[in-house]
């Protein structure tokens, strides 16, 4: 468990970070287009850019994995 592990460039262009973002912290723009939703989740590059939203969290990972990332769940 105590073994190095390099979390370089090279390493981290591919992990992207999936959170539950609540409906009241985003614009009233999307939370018209998405009315009944009470959270979405978003799709998070290494470098904290938000790539995308989603309406569920199974749909995040999968279109992280559909685009050649590593999708890791962000509390």
């Amino acid at each position: 468990m105590n073994e190095k592990f390099d979390f370089g460039p090279e390493n981290a262009g591919n992990i992207v970070y999936i959170r539950r973002v609540a409906m009241d912290s985003l614009p009233d723009e999307v939370r018209r287009q998405v009315p009944d939703a009470e959270a979405l989740y978003a799709v998070h590059g290494a470098d904290g850019e938000r790539l995308a939203l989603v309406k569920d969290r199974s749909l995040a990972f999968m279109l992280a994995r559909q685009n050649e990332l590593t999708p890791v769940s962000v509390h």
